[in-house]
Parts: structure tokens; sequence; C-alpha cells
């Protein structure tokens, strides 16, 4: 049992704690606030609303599903009343659009703004969590909702000698609120996923000199954006419906349409056909409405990459630089697949260069800049990016402590284990949001997002109606999730390939399947079908004295 000796002057009492203020967190406190009644407190370390919208602000960040399908779908109203300027929205629209939520239902007032989340410790005589803040204060909350995000914990002290280097190191991931002028710097980028592949072209336009950092290329294709005119947007909302139904049926939650079964069940002609429609239609048609084999036969999968491998050639002058960025090291899909403006002809420009970190690896950084293997360079600004610790860092960096004081990094010192990627076994009443081995690494965020928020809801009123405290998933519930998850994944090209969907980017993390690969449909039948058997799956506990102590002390519903 933990306890924990509470300041009354610096504890307050909630149903419901929310840790993130992105779309999970604003999402969250509208759901268990306003449409459930519940007293809530929400948590976010930024200044102001955004998630990972307000902390990546660099040059060319967007998102990669379509600005209409990347976005609310609980109120019709919203849809109607937002309007999308381009068709993958940037950093800026995505932040405005969710202020505009935000202000719209209200949130802003249930949450605590910079002011991180240090600790959430089980209490067991209570059946309460207390979670800690950096600025002291206590929370006492019945329920947990972390919606802090798999990618919103940045690698850091990866490479000796940072410290030593007089210039400027910026994060992609941290990228100053107020800009930063390269114009006339000499500029090093280390990394060329999803990050630097959209920073890389407009860095490329201001820096005097600028060298790229790259240690595996990617099957980078084409975003395809443009803006968004008012009559298209206007036959969206007209149709906002019919498309989130189908959002809902496809495998990764966008109305794309379905995949073939075989690569090889057509010809020649019709299948280089299908990929040059869906390679020049932009986006992850290429991945999600070509072949089903895709990520499963080796043979299918290097039909698709050949295909990809060949455009990137085709636009790349220098054949030295060709044989860098041209992948070779991975299958198709198996890293998510960057997606790009005008970035393969960045490196056509006489003042971009790139190094080839497997042949010329960084040793140190410098007092004047990078030292690689074979050589120095001097830099005015390098910006690192490189990834982050995902899907279950942010998690583990919590410092979450549940039932007879186990940690979480303790329970997941082999990786997670979850049920449905919704809830873990010995933490009981707390949700994670897209959590490690659900269907989100796969699928469009925000509605991977509105489906585990309602699942997590449901079960929470289940809760009340049967005058229940407490719902902790079975350990045997949780075994057998992994093992569906592990049967899939092993069957699957993710398990043959290093990504940061297992952990791999992460020097020392256990390289193991953090995600569920079934396709979101199917991943949601089996969550709604948990709820329809009344939560078989749960060992639930009703607590009377302790729920009575706690609303005499404050809890209270609709706070």
């Amino acid at each position: 049992m933990s306890t924990i000796a509470l300041s009354p002057s610096r504890t307050s009492h909630c149903d419901v704690a929310i840790i993130g203020g992105g779309f999970a967190g604003i999402y969250a406190v509208h759901k268990f606030r306003d449409l459930m009644g519940l007293s809530v407190q929400a948590f976010e370390a930024g200044r102001g609303v955004g998630g990972t919208w307000y902390w990546n602000r660099y040059p060319g960040a967007r998102c990669d599903f379509e600005s209409i399908y990347y976005s609310y779908s609980f109120s019709e109203e919203l849809q109607q009343e937002w309007v999308w300027k381009e068709r993958f929205a940037g950093q800026p629209e995505i932040l405005s659009y969710l202020e505009y939520v935000a202000d719209k239902f209200d949130v802003r007032r249930s949450f605590k703004f910079e002011t991180r989340v240090t600790a959430v410790v089980w209490n067991e005589d209570e059946a309460r969590w207390h979670l800690t803040a950096d600025d002291g204060s206590v929370t006492v909350a019945q329920f947990v909702i972390s919606g802090a995000g798999g990618l919103s914990l940045p690698k850091t002290d990866e490479f000796p000698g940072a410290e030593q280097f007089k210039g400027r190191i910026i994060m992609t991931s941290r990228w100053p609120h107020e800009g930063v002028d390269l114009k006339g710097q000499r500029v090093a980028v280390i990394g060329t996923g999803a990050s630097g592949t959209q920073a890389i072209p407009i860095i490329a336009k201001d820096a005097m000199q600028l060298t790229v950092f790259q240690r595996t290329a990617n099957f980078t294709a084409p975003l395809r954006n443009r803006p968004f005119t008012i009559e298209e947007m206007d036959e969206v909302r007209g149709k906002y419906q019919e498309l989130r139904i189908a959002s809902r049926k496809n495998f990764s939650g966008v109305p794309y349409k379905d995949a073939l079964p075989s690569t090889f069940g057509v010809s020649e002609a019709e299948r280089v056909a299908l990929y040059k429609e869906c390679f020049e239609a932009g986006g992850f048609r290429m991945l999600i409405s070509t072949f089903q084999d895709l990520l499963f036969d080796p043979a299918a999968n290097e039909a698709a990459g050949q295909f990809i491998r060949e455009q990137i050639a085709s636009r790349i002058d220098d054949p030295e630089k060709a044989k860098i960025l041209v992948p070779t090291t991975h299958s198709y899909g198996t890293k998510r697949p960057p997606f790009e403006t005008n970035y393969f002809e960045a490196f056509n420009q006489d003042n971009v260069d790139i190094v080839d970190l497997r042949s010329d690896p960084i040793v140190s950084f410098t007092q004047a800049g990078i030292k690689t293997a074979s050589r120095e360079f001097e830099f005015d600004v390098i910006v690192l990016a490189t990834g982050f610790d995902a899907v279950t860092g942010p998690l583990l960096n919590m410092g979450i402590v549940g039932r007879n004081g186990l940690k979480l990094t303790e329970r997941w010192v082999d990786g997670p284990h979850t049920y449905l990627g919704l809830v873990s076994d010995g933490f009981p009443n707390l949700f994670m949001i897209t959590g490690p081995q659900s269907a989100t690494a796969l699928y469009n965020n925000p509605l991977a997002i509105e489906d585990h928020i309602d699942w997590s809801g449901r079960l929470i009123a289940f809760m009340r109606e049967e005058g229940l405290d407490v719902a902790d998933v079975t350990p045997a519930a949780v075994e057998k999730w992994g093992s569906v998850c592990n049967e899939l994944y092993d069957h699957s090209l993710y398990s043959k390939n290093d990504s940061w969907y297992n952990g791999s980017n992460i020097a020392g993390k256990p390289k193991v399947c953090m995600m569920y690969v079934g396709g979101a449909p199917t991943y949601r039948q089996i969550c709604d079908d948990e709820g329809d058997a009344g939560y078989p799956n749960f060992l639930t506990e009703a607590r009377p004295e302790p729920v009575e102590a706690a609303r005499a002390s404050g809890m209270g519903r609709g706070a």
C-alpha cells in the first residue's frame, strides 16, 4: 500500500484527473465534465492547449492525414463551423483549431497550465489516485486519464560532447515559439524521419550551408498538399457524417478505398497502375489502398518498395546523394513513412549536402560543430530531428505507482503489458489513451482518441451505475491480449525491422510489439464486445465508505 501525507491547503479532489492538453486532453475534459457530469482536473506542461501541436513548431510541421479527417468527429456543430485552409494542415492551423475547440467547449477553466505531473500513486485504503505536480500540489482522483501522447518524450543525451558546442542546439520537438532566423547560418540537421523531412526543404532555403546527417533513408513520398477551396469545404461539410462512418470502417481510420487482396493476384501492368494512382494521390494511400499483403509478404513489400525507390531516384541529380537517399535497409511501411514537399529537390541545391551515418558515424559534438569517424564539420546551429522515446516513454516517465507499490517501470521492464492498450493490471481506474498495444500507431489519431475516451467513459459510467469504485483488469486478460498482439505482429514485417513501432530506436529499450496490427475496425469491435458483455475481464469492487469520505472532502459533479 502506498500512502502520502497530504497538506490540506495544497490538496484538491476530483472524479477524473486528466494528463495532457492535446487532442486527448481537450476531448476528455468535454466528455467527462460536460457530457458525464463529473468533476475534472486537467494538467498540461505547456502554456496552452495543443499537445504535440503546441510543442512541435519547427519549419514545415504539418499533419500527414488530410485535415478534414485529422479532426474531431464528436460535434457536428464544430464540423460545420471550422473551415480548413489546406488539404494537409500545418502546425499553426492545427493549433488554431485546437484553441478554437478549447474555447468553444470552455475547457481551459479545467486545466492547470505550465504544470507537469511528476507522480501518480495509487492509495489502496482510499481507492484513489494521488497525483503530485511539479508545483507541489496534490490532486486526489478516482480515475486518471493519461492523454500524454505517444510522441511527446523526445530522445535526449544521444551525442557526447553536446555541452561543449559553442553554437546553438535546437530540437524540432521543442522549437522556440519566437522562431529561429537561420539566414546566412551553417546548419546541421540530424535525422530524416518525419520532422527532418518536413524541416529540411525550408531550412535549405535560408541556410548558407545545410548538412544533413542521416542514419536511415526512408520511403519518403509526396504529400501533395495544396490549398483547400471553400467549394471543397462546403462539399465536405455536406457529407461529414458519411465520411466519418467510412473512416471508422477503414483499416487506418480514413475513407480511402480498400486495398486489393493480393499484390500478385493482378497483372504487373495493373499493379503498377495502382501504385501510380495511389502515389500521385498523396498521403498514406500507397500504404493503405494498394494491397492487403504489403505488410505481410516480403515479395509484395519489395514490389511496392522498388516502385518508390525508382520515384525517389528520378528526383535526385547527384548519383552519390541518390545512393544515400534511396532506402535499402528496411521494408516499406515498417517505419512510419514520411511525406514531403520538395524534399529531394533540396538535395539538388549547391548549399545542401548529406552524410551517411552508417558509413561515417558521429563520434561527438565539438566546440565548433560535429566530428564524424572521418572528418570534422563547423556549424552555427545544430538541429536535432532525432525522434522520441515513443509509445511507452511518456507513461514510464510519469512516476506511476500502482497496487502494492508496484511501479509501472517494473511491471513493464520487459515491454508493455496491457489489455486493449488502454489499461494494465495492478493499475486500477487508470486509462491510457492511445496506449501501447492499441491500434493507434496505424490509425488516424483523433478518431482513435475519441474511441479510447468513449470506451473509458463507458466503463466509468457502468461502474457508477453499479455502485462500483474500483475496476482492475485481470492478469489473464492482459496476458491473452499480449498473445493476440504478438501473434499478429510476428506474422507481419514489423517484427523483422527496427523502428519506434517496436522500441528499437532507443538504446536499451526492449524490442517488443507495441501496437495492434489487426486494423482499427477489428480492434474497435473487440473493445465494444468487452463493454457489451459487462466487462468480464475486470475485477471490480465497491468501496462505499471511502467514496463517501472522498465526496465529503470536496469531490462533486460537474465542477
